[in-house]
């Protein structure tokens, strides 16, 4: 049988990053708290939280979280349906989703999406950040519930839904184009030209190098971890970046920024894929994502 007011323990925790403010969730002491998890371990033989500041779960205890976030929405279910089965007095427990996206996303469409959802829905969201070609490990980690990922593939396990495509263009300020690019944008040229680059996981500039040049090139870069950061470096000259279309249209259209070649636009399909056991009860979400992302993505 499983212990569910240890998993619960451990899935505060989690939340919480401490085993002191899981206990104030929970209503019951730090002692408690410390006590359910040390026998949960126990009895696993695995450790299922990294203590620290703050606490974080390891890969099992992940596995645990993710579990109680399912019983957590059949559970709101039920009492939805059955509120006498709620004890007078006891804590109201509000079930938190786990959900990745990319940085880019989340600075160009997927806020209205979860905005829509949170006005009507009583659950919270903890919205995970990784580059979109790796969304997708969160889901098979068990760290996340859904993703919005750039992984065709179903994940073993999962529902996939494709939402469109994320369009990008390689832009740069006139001044930044007039000093790197005055005898065009040439291989020899983008070898020398610092480029904007999110993070070591960021492939976006190297794959327009490809896609428009044919070539596989190494370019020196900015590390700049930022969306809004990206589109600002740009239009002060700093290096040029792959900027999504949403953030980049009216300072294109302004002059502010320029293509570095016109009409080389680079579109990264995105897919919606979630749990196949909680799909059912992400329905309302997965609508919110899927109406958006027909409003905002290219299709």
């Amino acid at each position: 049988m499983l212990d569910y007011s240890a998993l619960r323990a451990v899935s505060a925790i989690v939340q919480t990053g401490s085993f002191e403010k899981a206990a104030g969730m929970l209503n019951v002491t730090p002692s408690a708290v410390s006590q359910r998890v040390k026998q949960l371990e126990e009895r696993l033989g695995t450790v299922l939280i990294a203590r620290g500041s703050p606490c974080t779960a390891t890969e099992k205890g992940a596995w645990l979280c993710r579990h109680m976030e399912t019983v957590g929405m059949l559970e709101s279910e039920l009492f939805e349906h059955l509120p006498a089965l709620v004890e007078p007095g006891e804590p109201r427990q509000r079930v938190t989703l786990h959900v990745a996206t990319s940085a880019d996303s989340l600075g160009t469409w997927f806020v209205a999406a979860i905005s829509r959802f949170a006005k009507h829905s009583e659950y919270l969201l903890n919205i995970a950040i990784d580059d979109e070609d790796h969304t997708a490990e969160w889901l098979q980690r068990g760290r996340v519930i859904a993703a919005v990922t750039s992984l065709e593939k179903p994940i073993q396990g999962c529902r996939r839904v494709s939402l469109g495509a994320l369009r990008y263009h390689a832009t740069a300020s006139p001044d930044f184009v007039a000093r790197h690019f005055a005898n065009g944008v040439t291989p020899e040229a983008i070898a020398n030209a610092p480029a904007l680059t999110f993070n070591q996981k960021d492939r976006l500039q190297g794959r327009w190098i490809w896609q428009t040049l044919g070539k596989d090139l190494t370019c020196p870069t900015h590390w700049l971890p930022s969306t809004q950061g990206f589109l600002d470096a740009s239009l002060s000259g700093m290096g040029w970046c792959m900027n999504p279309t949403q953030l980049a249209r009216e300072h294109l259209i302004s002059g502010r920024l320029v293509e570095l070649i016109p009409d080389t636009p680079l579109d990264i399909s995105l897919y919606w894929q979630m749990n196949r056991l909680a799909a059912d009860r992400l329905a309302e979400l997965t609508r919110e994502v899927t109406t958006v992302a027909a409003e905002r993505l290219l299709h």
